[in-house]
């Protein structure tokens, strides 16, 4: 066993009869469906944004539980892998899981800084020491058009967060990824301006749906998914969940990122998901499911959803916006 794959599983507490091949992790989900019924456990601009007036009523431990899964179809293992936007390994889908293998994910460190009492560089293990992973089954809905079911394994930010004492000055949190030219070798292209960073309003990083992805399939992330440490925020567009992340930090102003500073009126700092607001080269209205199945990629097209499905729980965060606008 390498060391990296040692360090994270000793991270997330998974036994090697835990890790699962794709077919396993189907019947055990059909397993855990049948079970639902028990309680769960657990946008272009560069002006700064001011805090939305807070929501009327926040959604219930329940209609937040809800968000945690899905009943839809799982994306194949194969295809989650092999289909995969990481330009620090290549502008092509299938480049990051060639490239990617050059990524050390072991010694791994996070920089945490900024607007909180307890700042300081930690270790990947110290990091995620004492917290269990959960299983989140989130939809993926990518700028581009094309979406993903995936069953990932993490915790929630918020716990990661919280353990730092951000200060009340702390009203966005900025993520950076890693940029080291000898293990990515898409940095030689200055397509971005790396180091990819990507950020969240607090209340955002907060939220129980944002998960600090460590694994998907019952797996350690692979390297083309952003080993070994990822965002996933179901509700906003893939470019937001920011990969293989080295360091954290509070800050009192909206943070830049790389996407919104390269095409501001393409890709706004909060980047929901909104059928109603096309991006300017297409519609987004719909997308193409990756399905993977009788020898074509794509299924056919299907509706988008506000808020990529999770209206009932995020639209709160928003109130007082026009989410007709990029902000």
């Amino acid at each position: 066993m390498s060391p990296s794959l040692r360090s994270l599983r000793t991270a997330l507490r998974i036994p090697a009869t835990e890790i699962a091949d794709e077919a396993v992790w189907r019947q055990r989900r059909r397993l855990l469906a049948g079970l639902g019924a028990l309680p769960a456990l657990g946008l272009s601009g560069c002006a700064e944004a001011e805090p939305p007036p807070p929501a009327r009523e926040p959604p219930g431990r329940e209609e937040v539980a809800a968000g945690f899964s899905t009943d839809e179809a799982l994306t194949r293992e194969a295809d989650v892998t092999s289909y995969n936007n990481f330009y620090e390994f290549g502008t092509g889908k299938a480049d990051p899981s060639r490239a990617a293998k050059t990524l050390r994910t072991s010694p791994w460190h996070v920089e945490v800084s900024g607007e909180c009492a307890k700042p300081g560089r930690v270790s990947f293990d110290d990091l995620l020491r004492g917290f269990l992973p959960e299983e989140r089954v989130y939809r993926l809905r990518c700028v581009e058009g094309w979406s993903m079911v995936i069953p990932w394994l993490g915790v929630p930010l918020a716990q990661v967060l919280r353990r730092f004492e951000p200060t009340s000055k702390a009203k966005f949190v900025a993520f950076t990824t890693l940029a080291d030219r000898e293990q990515m070798p898409g940095l030689r292209y200055r397509s971005i301006d790396w180091p990819y960073r990507e950020g969240l309003r607090i209340d955002e990083a907060m939220h129980p749906l944002t998960l600090l992805a460590t694994g998907l399939y019952g797996k350690p992330l692979p390297q083309q998914n952003g080993a070994p440490l990822r965002l996933v925020v179901p509700w906003k567009y893939g470019f937001k969940s920011i990969k293989s992340i080295v360091a954290i930090r509070f800050v009192e102003r909206m943070p830049p990122t790389a996407w919104n500073d390269l095409q501001p009126r393409e890709y706004g700092f909060f980047a929901n998901v909104n059928p109603a607001v096309d991006h300017p080269r297409w519609s987004q209205a719909s997308e193409r499911r990756i399905s993977g199945s009788e020898g074509r990629l794509f299924a056919d097209r299907i509706p988008t959803r506000p808020f990529n499905g999770y209206a009932e729980q995020v639209a709160g965060l928003y109130a007082g916006m026009d989410l007709r606008r990029w902000y």
